[in-house]
């Protein structure tokens, strides 16, 4: 077999680094460890071979397996999903690689093995609802991501609108294009509303993340940061199984009370959330974020048993930030919990905040275009704005984290920015 439809399309998937395996029914990962993913039309093999930077020239091989993938439209395309781990990798070490067959081979791509310290301070770019139409930040993404900017990517759902679409050809070219960001750095994700097309099936299996939930939720650690990527969509389509919004909810406490031990907290005091659908939002539409009482804040009473929220379970495990997308505009909400703000003071809102910290960066860029807001902002509101963007994170040690949000109309402009400063974590530190 050969691959005449179209070269192997590499995406770096990052497995887990992590001295704990938090909340996990099994093992989601080994110490210094990335996988590769890439999607082929024929049946060849699986191989990435790889050297580190300055050393002898893809002097190493791994080998790995594919599934087939039967898209659900029409014409039940099929195709290959070809996942290789690479193992053993030095931390902070820069490793070239290509990956395919003798059959063909993509290009050649580096990425850097993420550090396994808890003392170091990552840096992430963070945005959600990208397409394959009007993808207004992905060139600035590409550059910022080959200048080595970020550690990891967090995609806050909403991908290629929508990867079903023309059987799923659509979803291969969203592979190409984020290929010049994927390839080169750790692309994690959660499943948005556009991904919903036959069970979610496109994202459940072109999207390799930790545990063994078919990337619907999970959670890893980086630095000093734990972070949990959960489904807001289950909220949504029942008709999928409303036994999984149970399992998500059960999964999340165990999850979070895992890591909010003491001797855990201890060592990754920041807790992160990040959801396609915010619980807050002060956009001129008719979302659920946009209702006082919305289902993923406070839950579902309309079935049988009732679904529960996921606003207490956030605060009660004093999740420190939550970061969502979907509205297509950016947001920064004062420290909030059931409506009301909670600021640590008027001079220093975010310093010891008393409330999780809640940011919509939904903005990147697609068909949809951006989304209004209401006249008037609510009072928990802080910052708004509805220029294409997004946003970049680092989190600098135990009690410092800075946020800011990048403007694409007016020239990658920093037009937001916040420190998050927390002397506590956990539920304490809202006393």
């Amino acid at each position: 077999a050969s691959l005449t439809a179209r070269p192997p399309l590499p995406l770096i998937r990052f497995l887990l680094q992590t001295m704990h395996c938090v909340g996990r029914e099994s093992n989601p990962g080994v110490y210094g460890s990335m996988v590769i993913t890439w999607t082929t039309e024929d049946k060849v093999d699986s191989v990435v071979e790889y050297s580190q930077w300055g050393g002898k020239f893809l002097d190493q091989t791994a080998k790995g397996s594919s599934v087939v993938f039967e898209d659900g439209g029409s014409e039940k395309r099929k195709m290959y999903i070809h996942r290789v781990t690479l193992s053993d990798l030095k931390p902070g070490s820069t490793y070239v690689y290509h990956c395919g067959s003798d059959a063909g081979w993509s290009d050649l791509f580096y990425f850097t093995a993420l550090d396994e310290s808890v003392h170091w301070s990552p840096k992430f770019a963070v945005y959600g609802d990208m397409g394959n139409e009007n993808p207004q930040s992905l060139a600035q993404l590409q550059k910022d991501t080959q200048a080595r900017m970020y550690d990891v990517i967090l995609h806050v759902g909403d991908f290629a609108y929508d990867m079903d679409e023309d059987n799923a050809r659509i979803g291969d070219e969203f592979m190409r294009q984020v290929e010049s960001i994927a390839a080169y750095v750790p692309y994690m994700t959660c499943p948005g509303n556009h991904e919903q097309a036959y069970n979610f099936s496109n994202y459940r299996n072109r999207f390799s993340m930790p545990g063994d939930t078919e990337s619907l939720w999970y959670s890893w650690n980086i630095g000093p940061v734990h972070i949990v990527s959960f489904s807001t969509e289950l909220f949504f389509y029942l008709n999928y199984g409303l036994d999984l919004v149970f399992k998500q909810y059960e999964w999340l406490k165990k999850d979070l009370e895992e890591a909010a031990k003491p001797e855990n907290r201890a060592l990754r005091p920041w807790i992160i959330t990040m959801g396609h659908r915010p619980m807050y939002c002060s956009n001129a539409d008719r979302d659920d974020c946009t209702k006082f009482e919305s289902y993923v804040r406070t839950g579902r009473n309309d079935t049988t048993p009732p679904v529960p929220g996921l606003e207490d379970l956030f605060y009660k495990f004093g999740v420190d930030l939550e970061l969502w997308a979907h509205e297509h505009s950016y947001e920064r909400l004062w420290p909030v919990y059931g409506y009301k703000v909670y600021n640590g003071s008027v001079e220093h809102p975010y310093v010891n905040p008393k409330a999780p910290v809640h940011i919509i960066t939904g903005s990147a860029g697609c068909r949809e275009r951006t989304d209004p807001f209401i006249p008037t902002p609510r009072d928990w509101s802080a910052f708004r704005s509805s220029d294409y963007g997004y946003a970049r994170m680092q989190v600098f040690n135990s009690s410092h984290l800075y946020l800011e949000q990048v403007s694409d109309d007016q020239d990658s402009k920093v037009i937001d920015s916040m420190w998050l400063v927390k002397e506590k974590h956990g539920p304490q530190a809202w006393l």
